[in-house]
């Protein structure tokens, strides 16, 4: 199961909603082996595609650099799918990289960046095996 804080879901539906029709992509960065999501990192979609995402490799080799100094993992990965289901594409499912990773989806198909209806959806995708797993959205976190 994926817990995560409204202010987190909010912010990634809110980037979905900003760069639809592209999709959109990010990391939420957390404390190593923690499993808990606390750093929202919004990315540019270097593709600036409405049917594929791409992270930029400077942007992301920076990102791990920063990540490890900080003693942090990417908890989730996410992006949108603006025309399609909130479900992993197959090029989603063979770029799914982090086995650890939520892979979080979310689709603007019915919103557009409008104030509409999202489809919010989490998976682990581990060796091209995809689960669906529950969202659970919590105030903030419980210590």
């Amino acid at each position: 199961m994926l817990t995560i804080t409204q202010q987190l879901h909010d912010e990634i539906v809110a980037h979905a909603r900003r760069d639809h029709p592209d999709e959109a992509c990010g990391v939420i960065a957390g404390p190593e082996g923690s499993g808990r999501p606390e750093r929202f990192v919004p990315m540019l979609n270097a593709a600036r595609s409405p049917t594929f995402y791409e992270f930029d490799s400077a942007d992301l080799l920076r990102l791990y650099r920063e990540m490890d100094d900080r003693d942090e993992e990417p908890v989730v990965v996410y992006h949108s799918h603006t025309a399609t289901e909130a479900y992993p594409s197959r090029t989603d499912i063979s770029l799914a990289s982090e086995p650890g990773a939520h892979y979080v989806l979310v689709s603007t198909a019915e919103c557009g960046n409008g104030d509409g209806p999202v489809s919010f959806r989490s998976y682990r995708i581990v060796d091209g095996e995809v689960t669906e797993e529950e969202v659970r959205v919590v105030p903030a976190y419980e210590d």
